[in-house]
């Protein structure tokens, strides 16, 4: 199959349509928008001192205009259903008030998970409302049963925290510093959560500072004009892209796991199907698992769908089209109530990003099968989450939690990035922050090599990290791919899965499951932190021999794999041409076909099961 690829030259088209507005002022105004979500990220980064935000960048901002609508942003607007969910309406917001809301089902899932605060401020010009600003950035503790606010053994939300529902926590411009201390209070780290809090207000600040400068030089109405063209520029571009790229009449399905729920179920089906009908992208969820007792339950907002749907288009065809709300009404979704992608309260949601992440391998598996000649391997399949919390020596309280990435699937054209997160923004937290901060030592922090999927595009390699504790604690993680395999595609390998194993200070070792809670380390302590890689795209024996010795004497392929899955013979670091060229014959003419789908040595779905419930077993029984 011959691969589509992004077509670099592809330009935004000038566009004014029936809007009273000429394309230079609407183009001041979208980018000045575009610039204005970038410095609500570094106000809020620059002003948290929480190293999730602070160094890892995990926040998403947006821009609305007067009704909701995002027009500039990366998650989604869930503004109509936060006022609905509150107990003042849209007549009640004046200016200086900052709603906050940290319940995912206030949101319908917009922020999937307690620890996430959202803040929304009302943006008011010469008295009239013109739109909204809104933060939100994952807090190190909301409180609950474990540090960190994200257990894995919980079967009710209300142990995952405490949840604020939509409140105005800035009146007129005035902090409500009593709702503040309560609900610090309730958190394990309260200076931190206090100064995240008000930093995310602040971000929310500055969007208003800039669109209140935008109203000076053009007037309000110009400017509520510009936001109405950005929504319906990007609408008419994913009406083109829809109609140019997804096939009419036919219908496609794709399914994969995750793997468990962390409680010995498992594995967790997705599935979907998609179609087309005139300009119109449906999308169905049935055939989805039913919701489990465990914390891996994702609330999919139906808007956000719609709009990671929309973002996967532009991205793989026009990425400079701005993805907002303007687009949404070209997507019907069906949600089915009671499944692993919309449960019902009060279903457990804390470690949601398995499944967050596998909707996004199953949206574009499935879009793989409908255009034709585009196709997207799997991914290392979650953001894993790390906590190391406990008292130290001198009685203080100490409390870490990190983000690992691991192996981005091969894409047309191109490998997947090797341990990279599924969100373009996040960073690393350098292991120097993390030895300065907190008791322990950073002993590795590698690339995994040979865990990418073999391809003519490999896929992105997964990480390992290894850290000493320095005092006793405990560690919460949550993990996936342990089990399951990021599959390859058009021909392209499967990604190898995650590993997680602690040595002890005695030098024991202790294989621990993807998803772990509150368990007991003691000073000297390793844990050795492994990711999944991505599945690879395309024939390997189709990978250019110098690339592959590349990577071989960069230590992200073994002269092993080289040999066996490549078909290319390095000796001391250089390709042997005539070697390679007979064992690339050999593999031609000894090995089936292709596969459009390599989902590795899976058993069926009935031993699988009965190998997660046993794995979990011994865990629990050790």
């Amino acid at each position: 199959m011959s691969q589509q690829t992004v077509d670099d030259t592809a330009t935004t088209p000038e566009f004014v349509g029936d809007h009273d507005i000429d394309p230079t002022t609407l183009d001041i105004i979208e980018n000045t928008l575009e610039n204005t979500r970038y410095e609500m990220d570094r106000v809020l980064e620059t002003t948290a001192i929480s190293p999730v935000i602070r160094e890892q960048s995990d926040q998403f901002p947006l821009i609305a205009d007067a009704q909701g609508r995002m027009v500039m942003g990366q998650f989604g607007s869930a503004i109509e259903t936060i006022i609905d969910n509150a107990s003042f309406g849209w007549d009640d917001l004046e200016e200086g008030d900052v709603v906050a809301t940290n319940d995912p089902y206030m949101c319908a899932g917009a922020m999937s998970h307690t620890p996430d605060m959202l803040l929304l401020r009302p943006l008011f010009y010469e008295g009239e409302r013109v739109g909204f600003s809104s933060q939100w950035g994952n807090l190190m503790d909301v409180g609950g049963k474990v540090p960190g606010s994200m257990p894995v053994k919980a079967t009710t939300v209300f142990e995952e925290g405490m949840r604020l529902p939509p409140v105005k926590l800035y009146k007129g411009g005035d902090l409500d510093e009593e709702l503040l201390e309560t609900f610090t209070h309730n958190t394990r780290l309260p200076d931190h959560a206090e100064a995240d809090i008000k930093a995310l207000a602040a971000g929310t600040a500055a969007a208003e500072e800039r669109v209140h400068e935008l109203c000076d030089r053009f007037g309000r109405e110009t400017y509520e004009e510009g936001c109405d063209a950005i929504l319906d520029r990007t609408r008419d571009g994913m009406i083109d892209l829809i109609n140019e790229f997804v096939p009419e009449g036919e219908r496609y399905t794709f399914e994969d796991y995750v793997d468990d729920d962390g409680m010995g179920n498992g594995p967790i089906k997705l599935h979907l199907e998609i179609y087309r009908e005139g300009d119109t992208v449906y999308l169905d969820w049935e055939g989805t698992d039913e919701q489990v007792p465990g914390t891996v339950n994702f609330l999919l907002n139906e808007k956000m769908f719609k709009m990671f749907t929309g973002v996967f288009l532009i991205m793989a065809f026009d990425p400079l089209l701005t993805f907002n709300d303007g687009y949404y009404d070209l997507f019907e979704v069906n949600l089915p109530s009671g499944t692993v992608i919309q449960p019902e309260f009060p279903a457990p949601l804390g470690n949601r990003l398995p499944m967050m992440s596998r909707q996004f391998d199953v949206l574009q598996a499935t879009f793989s099968k409908l255009i034709d000649g585009f196709s997207v391997a799997g991914s290392y399949g979650t953001s894993p989450n790390f906590v190391y919390a406990g008292t130290d020596s001198e009685g203080n309280q100490f409390q870490m939690l990190e983000i690992l990435y691991g192996g981005i699937p091969a894409r047309p054209g191109a490998d997947g990035l090797d341990g990279h997160s599924w969100w373009p923004l996040f960073r690393t937290v350098p292991a120097e922050y993390q030895e300065a901060y907190y008791p322990l030592t950073i002993d590795e922090y590698s690339t995994r090599e040979d865990t990418g999927g073999a391809g003519q595009f490999r896929g992105g390699h997964g990480i390992t990290k290894v850290y000493t504790f320095e005092e006793d604690g405990a560690i919460t993680f949550q993990d996936d791919r342990a089990h399951t395999y990021p599959w390859g595609v058009d021909g392209g390998d499967h990604g190898q899965t995650s590993e997680k194993r602690i040595i002890r200070a005695d030098g024991t070792e202790e294989t621990l499951p993807s998803k772990v809670e509150n368990v007991a380390v003691e000073a000297g302590d390793k844990l050795v932190f492994s990711t999944a890689g991505g599945g690879g795209m395309g024939d390997p024996l189709e990978r250019d021999p110098e690339t592959v010795a590349q990577e071989v004497r960069r230590g992200l392929v073994t002269e092993h794999q080289a040999r066996e899955d490549y078909g290319v013979v390095v000796e001391d670091g250089a390709v042997d041409a005539d070697a390679t060229e007979r064992r690339r014959g050999e593999i031609r003419d000894s090995r089936d076909e292709l596969q459009e789908f390599d989902y590795g040595p899976l058993p069926d779905d009935e031993t699988l099961a009965a190998q997660i419930a046993e794995e979990r077993r011994e865990f629990n029984n050790r």
